[in-house]
């Protein structure tokens, strides 16, 4: 454990984590099964087997996990300012994480392959399969990748996304973009679901930006746009070009519409010049009730 101690020293801080950020926080402990390899030369700590790394709250679990650091200030990377000799040897800029990989705070949980986290950008991106981020309130899951912003406080689901209410309410599109709930000013009484001070706040998502094939399925209908915006707070989205509202053989499009998540109601809305259409068809009792109407 001599060098899990020495990975630890790299990279201090004094801010709480918020979130899933890695980016703010005392030191990095890095732990591992199978140990830990740290190649001076290449600037480059390997942590193998039931590999973790912790820092303000935030935690990362991973079959393998590589830190990459540099001299801190511009320093020369030389043998005498390496990490052995404690926090001015130098500091994280890159982690990977592969296999199996977890990223967890008091509230936040993000699943995935693999996880590349750039602290200067202060994003974590995360590929592979069944990449799902949870929140509190919230569950985004995504095909192709998962992008963590801790610093823009958003998060970017690309390919087959979906967003699902703990309710059940869902919206999906090609790509989803989560904006969080700005975290409370020092000072400020916290939100009632925030948590205590010097402890990890949850990532409240307060709105979802929706682009491409956009979807939103309610108990009775099925609306579909190009682009849309949904607030998971008020349960309301709205959804805008070619838009087609479909509730079993009807059908209603537009430009533009309103859907009520919470009472599972859609309307379309007309656009100055523009008529919405739709197509309306009788229920087949009711087809062959009309040509005996009026008769004796």
């Amino acid at each position: 454990m001599r060098r899990a101690a020495l990975a630890a020293a790299l990279l201090a801080g004094a801010a709480a984590a918020q979130g899933l950020d890695l980016t703010q926080g005392g030191p990095i402990e890095v732990t591992a099964v199978d140990g830990i390899e740290w190649r001076q030369q290449e600037q480059v700590v390997i942590a193998r087997g039931q590999a973790r790394a912790t820092r303000g709250g935030v935690t990362v679990e991973a079959d393998r996990l590589l830190a990459r650091y540099r001299p801190r200030g511009g320093e020369a990377a030389t043998p005498a300012r390496a990490p052995a000799e404690g926090t001015g040897g130098g500091e994280i800029w890159r982690l990977e994480a592969e296999g199996n990989v977890v990223v967890t705070s008091a509230t936040d949980r993000a699943e995935g392959d693999r996880a590349v986290y750039d602290m200067d950008q202060a994003v974590m991106v995360m590929t592979g399969a069944a990449l799902r981020l949870i929140t509190p309130d919230n569950t985004l899951t995504a095909r192709d990748s998962l992008e963590y912003w801790s610093a823009r406080r958003m998060a970017v689901a690309r390919g087959n996304a979906v967003v699902v209410t703990k309710d059940g309410r869902r919206v999906r599109a090609d790509t989803l973009v989560a904006h969080f709930a700005e975290a409370p000013p020092p000072g400020a009484a916290p939100r009632p679901a925030a948590a205590a001070p010097g402890q990890p706040q949850p990532s409240s998502i307060e709105r979802v930006e929706a682009f491409g094939n956009v979807e939103i399925r309610t108990a009775e209908e099925v609306v579909r746009g190009d682009r849309g915006v949904y607030s998971p707070v008020t349960g309301l989205a709205r959804l805008l070009g070619a838009v087609r509202i479909t509730r079993g053989e009807n059908t209603l499009t537009g430009q533009e519409a309103i859907v009520n998540m919470q009472s599972g109601v859609a309307r379309l809305v007309s656009a100055p010049g523009q008529r919405v259409q739709g197509l309306v068809v009788p229920q087949q009792g009711q087809a062959e009730a009309r040509p005996r109407e009026g008769q004796p």
